[in-house]
């Protein structure tokens, strides 16, 4: 995104002191670009016509992405964070623009997602006279922001942009929204350039009585067992944490949000654990005797069962965020600050070891329980098998949520970090399509997203934009005829009355892939798995893959909501 900036003569005033002033929106998209920000996903609308106006002058230095509706922008900036590691910015305009933004700003509230959503709205003296597209979108976003703010004094908006983008990354990073009325979009003032302040993370001062306490835990444990969570992606402690457990032969698993930190290929990876866990993963979760949980929340999803997860056992919990320090899960020992200063400090506290034994031990829990095929003329967990081994390690790979975002979490095999895109805490169907789109900007390269028939009437529309900007999108629709995941817990605990979960939708996605200048594909049987799969990721644009799964396929493992652990099902 090179070129020189465009200036536009009629909006600046110059004053004999040589002091120079522009438009609120210009000051804007000047903040944008000083902040390093690549691309804008949004959708125009009369009171954020000024920006967009202005992001035209600009397009030589920051790019425009619209999509087909606002929720869709939201997913894209999401998808584009969270592979990129940078900041993602949302453009809406006011009333239904801005609340077409909940859901995706709610989605990277939950899975800790550096996003900044700007919107619009109605001048400040309209402003609570209930005016046209008039919405109270700060007060709607205040649970689900880290910070929001309605800018009414232009002389405070660069200032306020600046430490959005600061608040957004900085500490346990999440979304931050800027609302701004329309005259302070219109208004003159001056603008003077700035650096942008890099995130402001805490002064690490852990205590010395925690971390000789937690080495002295690990140290003379039998059984330790590290649980990695998506904080230490957050915190690109990847590195260090591998560091960490081959000095100390820890055996490592993850949570859903966690896949990828550790190669699933890495002799001391056991999978996820959690309500749809590997069996394996979960029988040493059970036996560990040390717990050291590092950049996890504890979710209901892995502590299916609060009053019982972890009481047998020592637990160190380690996370940027106090307020997540014994929410869910009480621990015996608590170190409070960045991931990987705190794997570092402990490990300089402690001598290293091995523990062939029990990393034998959990290894064998591993490979007594392999995942089984999910039956029918077409294995899901196949597709997903087929797609890991034609595609390169980086491969990045989007779901929607359902059961086909379990298989993915089980089967694909992540090895590095920022490359499995999906909604952890929020759950959000509808969230791949556009969370596809922006990881496709991020990485500049094939993104692969599978997604259910249910999830992908939810956003499909976005394949257009998919398409409008030639972006090289594999889409896996594990078609069932059902709301999969639903009819499972219809099926297991509501006596098989599947009441709207049978879907019997008209949709030819041939003809609809045609429709919007898209690719398609259709899968059947597995003998045409591998075949199909290597067509589909040849291809340099969107396709669309029409894959006829069974309708009573299930997810297991599984532990059924509020059981313990041990409670887990194996089998149908």
């Amino acid at each position: 995104m090179g070129g020189a900036k465009m200036v536009d003569n009629s909006l600046i005033i110059r004053y004999n002191c040589g002091v120079m002033k522009i438009k609120g929106a210009k000051i804007i998209v000047e903040c944008l670009i000083e902040q390093g920000v690549e691309y804008v996903f949004g959708y125009p609308g009369g009171a954020v016509l000024d920006i967009f106006d202005e992001l035209y002058k600009a397009k030589d230095s920051l790019a425009q992405i619209l999509t087909c509706h606002e929720q869709g922008a939201c997913h894209a900036a999401d998808g584009y964070a969270r592979v990129s590691g940078k900041t993602g910015v949302v453009l809406a305009t006011s009333g239904p623009g801005a609340t077409n933004l909940v859901t995706g700003i709610a989605n990277a509230y939950m899975d800790s997602v550096p996003l900044v959503a700007i919107t619009g709205n109605v001048s400040v003296p309209l402003l609570g006279r209930d005016s046209f597209q008039e919405v109270d979108i700060a007060g709607i976003t205040m649970p689900i922001t880290k910070h929001n703010y309605i800018v009414k004094d232009i002389a405070e908006l660069a200032a306020t942009i600046r430490e959005a983008f600061v608040i957004a990354s900085s500490g346990r990073p999440g979304p931050v929204l800027i609302d701004i009325p329309k005259n302070i979009q219109q208004e003159l003032y001056e603008f003077k350039a700035a650096k942008p302040v890099a995130a402001k993370q805490a002064a690490v001062e852990f205590d010395a009585a925690q971390i000789e306490a937690a080495a002295h835990m690990l140290q003379n444990s039998e059984r330790p067992l590290l649980f990695a969570g998506g904080g230490v992606i957050s915190a690109n402690a990847s590195d260090k944490l591998i560091q960490f457990i081959q000095s100390f032969d820890i055996p490592v698993v993850s949570s859903m949000m966690g896949l990828g930190a550790v190669s699933h290929e890495h002799p001391l990876f056991l999978g996820m654990i959690g309500m749809h866990g590997h069996a394996g993963a979960n029988k040493a979760l059970i036996e560990c005797d040390t717990l050291i949980a590092v950049g996890t929340r504890f979710s209901d999803r892995v502590a299916t069962n609060r009053s019982r997860f972890g009481a047998d056992k020592n637990v160190i919990h380690i996370d940027i965020d106090f307020a997540e320090i014994d929410k869910n899960v009480p621990s015996s020992v608590y170190l409070c600050g960045d991931a990987a200063a705190a794997l570092t400090r402990l490990g300089g506290a402690m001598k290293p070891v091995k523990r062939a034994a029990w990393v034998k031990q959990c290894q064998k829990h591993v490979a007594d329980f392999p995942f089984k095929s999910t039956g029918g003329a077409l294995c899901a967990r196949s597709i997903i098998g087929a797609v890991r081994k034609l595609s390169p390690d980086t491969q990045v790979v989007a779901t929607d949520v359902g059961q086909h975002q379990m298989w993915t979490a089980q089967s694909f095999g992540f090895k590095k970090p920022r490359t499995f895109i999906t909604s952890g805490g929020l759950g959000t169907m509808g969230y791949g399509m556009g969370a596809a789109i922006g990881a496709a900007f991020a990485n500049k390269s094939r993104v692969v997203l599978f997604t259910g028939d249910g999830s992908f009437h939810m956003n499909f529309n976005e394949v257009v934009t998919a398409v409008k900007h030639g972006l090289p999108i594999a889409v896996f629709i594990l078609n069932n005829n059902a709301l999969g995941m639903v009819r499972q817990w219809q099926n297991m605990f509501y006596e098989k009355r599947f009441s709207s979960t049978t879907l019997n939708l008209p949709t030819d996605y041939s003809l609809l892939a045609k429709a919007f200048g898209a690719e398609s594909l259709v899968l059947e049987k597995n003998a045409d798995i591998e075949k199909v799969v290597a067509q589909a990721l040849a291809c340099k644009g969107p396709i669309l893959v029409d894959c006829r799964v069974c309708h009573d396929a299930v997810v297991l493992p599984m532990v059924p909501a509020g059981k313990n652990i041990e409670d887990i099902i194996i089998n149908k």
